[in-house]
């Protein structure tokens, strides 16, 4: 991972497998609102543990995807 960002030109320090990971799951929150796929994603077996992961709303979290079918 550290070559990779040098290589890029970034600093190794401000990214890590888990920056990269939660940085995957937030854009396809944002994409699609729909907090259960993310949930699916991370393997969390709790929606108050992803929606703490994310950093949103609960109340918002929970409208967006109760307005997304899977």
């Amino acid at each position: 991972m550290r070559d990779w960002v040098l290589s890029i030109g970034l600093e190794p320090s401000s990214y890590g497998t888990h920056s990269m990971r939660r940085t995957k799951v937030a854009q396809i929150y944002k994409k699609t609102g729909n907090l259960r796929a993310v949930q699916l994603l991370l393997g969390h077996t709790k929606m108050d543990s992803t929606v703490r992961y994310l950093g949103v709303d609960l109340d918002d979290a929970l409208s967006l995807s109760e307005g997304i079918d899977l």
